[in-house]
């Protein structure tokens, strides 16, 4: 928070003018009566004229425009007035309406930068407000400019500069247009602030008459052709198209275009008898060629490999699936399996070879008629063993 030392402020800009107000905008629900301050393009208001601690302020630059209020008030010496910004209404009560044109001209001319010419002011007030606009140009010019956050390498400082633009001084700038008098008579120029720009002209009455004219910065963004009436620009382009089109083009923009050759061209010189010779580099020259564009590699996948269709196995301990099997018809024949559908068979590791005693080959149970004879049919081996196990089992039964 700023500190005010009585008139004499360390802190804050240079003050203008300063008295009571009645402050209350939208969000106030109260007027409140503080004593306001204009500090450059800023108000700061306080509790009391003798407080050093501002509790509130107001950006000017925000001004759209500054109206009178009609409405009576219960104070019938009190003059109101508007203030409408960007975001906000702000109605103000002066104590009379002296104070209130003083306080529209001087905030006229801190956000304008010129003097109010509908104002009721006697002669002295308006040499104040001239004093005002004079001490608020000094103040913006030495404003130091916002720092570059930029960091791009390709983006220089003078990428939206004017053709006309040259980094040279006021002495250069003169001799300049002396020696390019043919080509143009005005050119833009650094200011001598630093952060300011001028532009300089020159004109053929009796003589060379050279002329300069300051264009300063707006705080709140463009610049300003800073004359008795300044005439506001958005960009350095627009300044200079201001100054041509309002002179009908007798003033003209110095551009001065650098030759460039037209041809390659290369010094050569001959060992043997030493002459030298200018020639030109050959105009068709073949073209770099351009790389072939990668191709990705594709890996074949490998084409399956068709296994071929084994045969369903049967095994002696296969049981059937469903046991009204077991009552079907001996010459009912079975179905054939599908040879299309390829089947991968599961076998079963097979125990070693045991050699049976023929007591032994007793306790192999007996078979079904029907299940034999569905095997018998199914595989020829099996019939012959079964034939051979039929006999052994008569052979038993004539021994016993």
């Amino acid at each position: 928070m700023a500190k005010r030392t009585g008139r004499q402020r360390s802190q804050l800009p240079h003050c203008y003018y300063e008295g009571y107000l009645e402050k209350r905008s939208f969000k106030d629900k109260t007027t409140r009566k503080m004593w306001t301050c204009l500090c450059g393009n800023t108000l700061f208001f306080f509790n009391e004229k003798r407080d050093a601690n501002y509790i509130e302020k107001l950006d000017l630059s925000g001004l759209i425009s500054i109206t009178d209020d009609g409405s009576v008030d219960r104070n019938l010496d009190a003059a109101r007035l508007n203030l409408q910004m960007k975001n906000e209404n702000i109605k103000f009560n002066a104590p009379n309406a002296e104070a209130r044109e003083l306080w529209k001209g001087f905030i006229h001319s801190v956000t304008e930068l010129s003097v109010p010419s509908s104002l009721n002011l006697l002669p002295g007030q308006i040499h104040m407000l001239k004093e005002t606009v004079e001490r608020e140009k000094e103040r913006i010019n030495n404003v130091p400019p916002p720092a570059v956050t930029n960091n791009d390498p390709y983006v220089t400082l003078h990428a939206d500069m004017p053709a006309c633009f040259y980094s040279m001084s006021r002495l250069e700038a003169e001799l300049l247009l002396e020696r390019e008098a043919k080509r143009g008579n005005l050119l833009l120029r650094p200011g001598s602030t630093g952060y300011s720009f001028a532009i300089t002209t020159r004109q053929e009455f009796d003589g060379s008459i050279f002329k300069h004219y300051r264009v300063t910065r707006k705080h709140n963004g463009g610049f300003i052709i800073d004359v008795d009436t300044p005439v506001p620009c958005a960009t350095l382009h627009d300044v200079i198209n201001y100054l041509v089109e309002k002179t009908d083009r007798v003033l003209i923009p110095l551009i001065l275009e650098e030759a460039y050759e037209k041809n390659i061209s290369f010094i050569r010189s001959d060992n043997e008898n030493g002459e030298t010779t200018v020639e030109d580099a050959p105009a068709f020259l073949l073209p770099p060629s351009v790389p072939p564009k990668p191709v990705s590699l594709r890996l074949q996948s490998p084409e399956p490999v068709l296994e071929a269709a084994v045969e369903e196995s049967l095994y002696l301990n296969d049981m059937p699936k469903e046991p009204e099997q077991e009552k079907e018809d001996s010459s009912a024949v079975p179905p054939q399996p599908d040879m299309k559908a390829s089947k991968k068979a599961i076998i079963p590791p097979t125990p070693p070879p045991r050699k049976l005693a023929p007591a032994a080959l007793l306790s192999v149970p007996v078979l079904s008629t029907n299940r034999r004879k569905l095997r018998a049919q199914s595989d020829p081996l099996e019939q012959t063993i079964s034939e051979l196990k039929l006999k052994l089992e008569k052979h038993a039964r004539c021994v016993e």
